[in-house]
């Protein structure tokens, strides 16, 4: 089976290729879904979050935005969220893989944004980066209701879009029209096929 990693900044695209890779029948791990899974009511991680950030959940309620705001203003708090969540995560992607292999799956996408970061390249046969300019990135997010400060906070915090399109073995450009984003796709799937 192979595995492709799917990773991009914020508001770069990644969502909206997995769901062109997934009209072509190869099926996406969506990394963002798993943590908001287990940080939903009665997820799995709201207890450990409860123990390590005081004050962010509420009668078993996480209030995210109050977690974010920590985060990303306090380094050591970050690497407690990440020591937390990324095993978690880690777990459901590998539910997800064995139900694709138990299918016969040919391909799974596995669409990380820290794929680079957290050493998820490890674990792929192919990288993909999508990539636009910074001002689409930067509406795009805006949409989301997300204040222009946080976003630029985000953004700061991840590796820079250049790094990310160097490392990679594949890069989809999401600045322009959705019509090269889906060429990029069906050439990285012929691709495949040979």
């Amino acid at each position: 089976m192979i595995v492709l990693g799917l990773t991009g900044g914020i508001g770069m695209g990644k969502s909206t290729v997995a769901k062109m890779f997934a009209a072509h029948g190869i099926p996406c791990f969506n990394a963002d879904a798993a943590v908001h899974q287990l940080q939903a009511p009665g997820g799995r991680a709201i207890p450990a979050l409860a123990r390590a950030f005081p004050g962010t959940v509420n009668n078993g309620v996480l209030d995210r935005s109050k977690l974010r705001a920590l985060v990303l203003r306090d380094n050591a708090a970050m690497r407690r969220l990440e020591a937390i969540m990324h095993p978690m995560v880690y777990r459901e992607e590998e539910k997800f893989r064995t139900a694709a292999f138990r299918a016969h799956r040919r391909a799974v996408l596995l669409d990380i944004p820290l794929l680079f970061e957290a050493g998820g390249y490890r674990r792929v046969h192919r990288t993909i980066t999508v990539s636009c300019p910074r001002d689409v990135q930067i509406a795009r997010v805006l949409k989301r209701g997300l204040p222009l400060a946080q976003i630029e906070a985000i953004i700061a915090r991840q590796m820079p879009d250049a790094e990310k399109r160097r490392r990679a073995g594949h890069v989809i450009p999401t600045g322009l029209s959705k019509f090269h984003a889906q060429r990029a796709v069906r050439h990285i799937i012929e691709d495949l096929r040979k």
